[in-house]
């Protein structure tokens, strides 16, 4: 990596540190920026997970007080996450790269628009008074597989699950969403070490960002009003479902 390489990794971890802690989509900025220097794809996906973990854990630790409140939800989600993460991490290492490929602009888009039509749906179903348990944890384990498998977007499908099963306002949703991504991601990054594939270069530079945009992360959040939550995710998640979409067709 020559210099304006390693300064742009850095200031794009840095936006993706920020991103994953406000709305969790950070990797849209990072995969994106590691694959147009010329990392292969699948390489780029495994660099950037490993890079990222420290901003998810500074991003979380952020968040410490509204995870307080959620603590008797940790155990059992926590752990669906990390089962998750444990079979998509080994899936991407198994499928064929171009399987990778083609897949990766549905999973930004399917993300993106269930994002979008959150509220709908959570309007069309039955009230029920507390946490839905078993269609939550379903969904959580799901989304910790495609964590595990293609670390960007991630948090767009936690965000978008958890309001609809889970009795909490948005920023204990977002406190437990980024807990929730940074357990798939050391679960992933860890796998991808022991297994090689690691490009360390790009993950060091964008593990140095990360925790330097994160640490901003939490206190952006909490002053962001909620639909500009949804707006910016959306909006985001479409242009790069696009882009890549672009790259792999």
């Amino acid at each position: 990596m020559d210099t304006a390489q390693i300064l742009l990794m850095v200031v794009a971890g840095a936006g993706a540190g920020l991103i994953n802690t406000v709305v969790g989509s950070g990797s849209l900025i990072t995969y994106p920026v590691m694959v147009m220097l010329g990392v292969p794809p699948v390489a780029a996906n495994i660099s950037n997970t490993v890079g990222l973990v420290p901003g998810s854990v500074a991003g979380s630790w952020g968040y410490r007080r509204e995870l307080g409140r959620l603590r008797p939800l940790l155990l059992r989600l926590g752990a669906a996450s990390v089962a998750g993460a444990l079979i998509g991490a080994f899936l991407l290492t198994r499928l064929p790269a171009v399987t990778f490929s083609y897949a990766v602009p549905f999973l930004i888009l399917g993300a993106a628009l269930l994002v979008a039509f959150q509220p709908r749906i959570a309007a069309a179903m039955t009230p029920v008074e507390g946490t839905r348990w078993r269609p939550l944890l379903v969904v959580v384990f799901l989304a910790g597989i495609y964590g595990g498998y293609f670390s960007a977007a991630q948090g767009i499908i936690l965000l978008g699950v958890l309001g609809l099963y889970l009795s909490a306002d948005l920023q204990e949703q977002n406190a437990l969403k980024n807990l929730l991504q940074t357990l798939v991601n050391i679960v992933a990054a860890v796998f991808f070490i022991v297994t090689g594939g690691v490009s360390w270069p790009f993950a060091g530079c964008v593990a140095v960002g990360s925790v330097i945009g994160a640490l901003a992360g939490a206190w952006v959040a909490r002053r962001l009003p909620a639909g500009f939550f949804r707006v910016f995710i959306v909006v985001f998640g479409v242009a790069m479902a696009v882009y890549m979409g672009w790259r792999a067709f």
